[in-house]
């Protein structure tokens, strides 16, 4: 087992967020968690990340206990986010932003690096033609991909992606998401929150369904796809 959420709990103050959720991830799977707002989606991933801290149950990686382990600790070993809302560096420009996500790598050699950028520019050819521009000139949708290519300069065992079709149009949507599943085809573990549940369970080999901080439904991403109940709830009611 890469990952595993073992009965994590996860807390705002007296608000209890996230409310005994278990959750395990295999190595080169997509496992998608799909719910509405609200239901502590973002905030497991922030637990899986280290920037919000559990306050009950515990989270593995490689069957080690990484509950208390430090945010910048967990990227070194192998945990990296594109984080919702892109979370660009907007005054650097494309290249400059992509090198920002091998910072904490100890193998960060010229060769290597530009290995790491070749993958990343062919998943994403406009990249490549933005690579000299800021950030912060990029579209919403080129800024998506530039937050997902920055995270797999780290060389993630496990990438997690939160809502990366947020405020994007159909077509872009289309792309991000053959994008995720080159990736995952690459070998990389995916753990992906996503309110397009249909996209989403299209792409994901298993799902959870998470309402109101707990986990309701767990089962293969295909068959809650063919589930008359998840459609009706989450598809708005649409077929295949």
């Amino acid at each position: 087992m890469l990952l595993e959420l073992d009965d994590v709990h996860v807390h705002y103050g007296k608000i209890e967020a996230v409310k005994g959720v278990s959750v395990t991830v295999d190595e080169g799977e997509v496992v998608t968690l799909i719910g509405a707002n609200g239901a502590g989606k973002t905030t497991t991933l922030k637990a899986v990340s280290g920037v919000r801290n559990v306050t009950g149950g515990r989270i593995l990686f490689e069957g080690a206990d990484i509950t208390k382990v430090a945010p910048h600790r967990r990227v070194e070993m192998g945990i990296c986010q594109a984080p919702e809302g892109r979370g660009i560096f907007p005054g650097m420009t494309v290249l400059e932003n992509l090198e920002m996500g091998c910072y904490t790598r100890k193998d960060r050699k010229t060769g290597i690096k530009a290995r790491d950028l070749e993958r990343v520019y062919g998943l994403f050819p406009r990249l490549a033609e933005r690579r000299t521009q800021s950030g912060g000139t990029l579209s919403g949708g080129e800024q998506q991909m530039l937050a997902i290519g920055r995270a797999l300069m780290a060389r993630p065992k496990v990438l997690l992606l939160d809502e990366p079709s947020m405020g994007l149009a159909p077509k872009l949507i289309a792309q991000i998401f053959q994008i995720i599943t080159e990736i995952s085809r690459q070998g990389t573990t995916i753990l992906l929150v996503e309110q397009n549940a249909q996209q989403a369970l299209r792409r994901a080999d298993r799902a959870y369904i998470l309402e109101s901080g707990r986990v309701v439904k767990s089962a293969a991403a295909g068959d809650l796809l063919n589930d008359d109940t998840v459609r009706q709830a989450y598809l708005g009611g649409l077929g295949h």
